[in-house]
């Protein structure tokens, strides 16, 4: 009973608290809609972002690799805060000054319009075949074996894991589809923070518990069980070689970071620059601390349980949680996961919406859409494809590597090629418009032929890595038959003050340095 009063008790909070923030905006502009009234500070960025990116599929998923792995799979998380700081002080900036709504528009400005909706619709795809399934299932599954929902209705597992996804996925869409960016902003803030209180008392009191009362002496009893796992050096054979982080990965850094609608859009409701870069850096710091939460106790999973969850390792998260918590904060963690699945759904809805309402439909179908127009397609496109989510969710389950790992491979599908082109566009003059697309469908094609088709034996991320040269290669090539016409310099549109933060450098560079010692320490062990 204390576990279903305090899992009602948080999430009621945050819905009241959501609401009571929300009740006096206006959310019938596309500004007030998609991007929260360009009104954002740099906290409530913060704590979007977080819960934006840290949901279920990381909870469950990245414990669950940690749990077999070890800490190689640190490298997922603390890179972030680098790619963080590009986005900071190079992305954002340039997104900002040129007025953006979505990232597609700024390939028309770059590009042409052809480029910028067939990007949109690859990230629309992308989004209703890769992430919100899997952010759903881990969701149900964790919150089914919290609950025994099951047991409970008196259904089979698998019945269960269904109902629970309906559930789910019906909350987020109410968040996404009727409140816009800023009710996904602020629950976010709440269940953020929330998560990061609710996701340490796990290893905290499960260390505790190992130490009798001392948590270092938990966490020396931990390292001797098991000293091989704290190593975040992944061997060339292991589920993520140290090599990968010179390669592919941070090409997807990039990407996710600094050119990722889902977590771009959050910025760009910024009511300023300063408060962008404030949120970005404060995120990063944030990325620095998520290991605490999502690879240690996938290690202390394994001092438990030893390897009795190596063959369904996303089912050890809900088994540790059960182990050390007490009835009354199950409850609260079950409401902090519950958050944690609505903020990815929700933010990805919102996103989706946004490219389709401002990339397609404006565009190609109701040129002339009024901003009223423009919301009601917005909700309409979230409520389609949160309906595609849920149906395709369960589809999902059994992954061979876990889900974390299913969502990166799937990942790669679409982050690469759509990397290869922004980075071009930013960083070349020269780069033509059919080079990118000749550069955007070579790179789907070689990837998906060379991961799931052919499977090559070479780690999917430097498959990232060797595309992204390819798609180089193919763009410089196409540009030497095929120049650019346009050189036209970028308009930009003053929307927001341009005045950076002043200590935007100082924090960059303490991040960058706390990111070199965790290797150096930790490499040593």
């Amino acid at each position: 009973m204390m576990t279903l009063i305090s899992f009602i008790g948080f999430t009621a909070f945050v819905a009241f608290y959501a609401w009571f923030r929300l009740r006096k905006d206006t959310l019938d502009s596309s500004d007030g809609y998609f991007l929260a009234g360009r009104s954002l500070s740099g906290v409530v960025i913060a704590g979007s972002l977080l819960l934006t990116n840290i949901s279920t599929e990381h909870l469950i998923g990245m414990n669950g690799l940690a749990y077999k792995n070890g800490c190689i799979i640190i490298a997922w998380e603390v890179t972030s805060a680098l790619a963080l700081i590009v986005a900071a002080l190079y992305f954002v900036p340039k997104y900002l000054r040129m007025g953006l709504t979505t990232i597609p528009q700024y390939l028309e400005k770059r590009f042409d319009g052809t480029t910028r909706t067939l990007v949109a619709l690859f990230l629309v795809v992308s989004f209703v075949v890769t992430l919100l399934p899997i952010v759903l299932y881990t969701g149900a599954l964790n919150l089914e074996s919290l609950f025994n929902v099951s047991e409970v209705l008196n259904v089979s597992k698998a019945q269960g894991l269904w109902i629970t996804v309906v559930v789910v996925g019906l909350l987020g869409s109410c968040y996404a589809i009727f409140g816009g960016l800023k009710a996904v902003a602020v629950s976010d803030t709440i269940n953020g923070y929330g998560l990061l209180i609710g996701g340490m008392l796990v290893p905290v009191i499960a260390l505790f518990g190992i130490g009798e009362g001392n948590i270092l002496t938990g966490l020396t009893k931990v390292f001797a069980h098991a000293p091989e796992k704290f190593n975040v050096i992944g061997a060339k054979d292991s589920v993520l070689p140290f090599g990968t982080l010179f390669t592919g990965l941070i090409i997807n850094q990039l990407y996710f970071w600094g050119m990722n609608q889902t977590i771009i859009q959050r910025v760009l409701g910024a009511r300023n620059l300063v408060e962008a870069q404030k949120g970005l850096l404060y995120a990063g710091v944030l990325k620095i601390l998520v290991p605490l939460i999502i690879v240690l106790p996938g290690v202390i999973g394994f001092y438990y349980f030893s390897d009795t969850f190596y063959d369904s390792q996303d089912l050890m998260y809900p088994a540790l949680i059960k182990k050390v918590l007490p009835a009354y904060l199950v409850g609260f963690f079950a409401a902090v996961v519950m958050g944690a699945v609505l903020s990815t759904f929700n933010s990805v809805l919102n996103s989706a919406a946004t490219i389709f309402s401002i990339d397609v439909y404006q565009r190609h179908i109701r040129k002339e859409a009024s901003d009223k127009a423009l919301v009601r397609v917005g909700r309409l496109t979230s409520t389609l494809l949160a309906f595609l989510a849920i149906i395709t969710a369960p589809l999902v389950a059994n992954a061979p590597e876990g889900l974390y790992q299913l969502l990166q491979q799937l990942n790669g599908i679409f982050f690469i090629p759509v990397a290869s082109i922004m980075l071009a566009g930013f960083l070349t003059k020269g780069v033509s418009a059919i080079a990118a697309k000749c550069a955007l469908f070579f790179g789907l094609a070689f990837y998906i032929t060379t991961t799931f088709i052919l499977k090559v034996d070479v780690h999917f991320v430097h498959i990232w890595g060797i595309e992204f040269v390819l798609n180089m290669l193919i763009m410089f090539g196409v540009s030497y038959w095929y120049p650019r016409q346009d050189t036209a310099e970028e308009q930009t549109a003053d929307v927001v003050d341009m005045q950076g933060w002043k200590y935007a450098y100082l924090l960059s560079t303490i991040l960058v340095i706390v990111t070199v010692m965790i290797y150096v320490l930790l490499g040593t062990w």
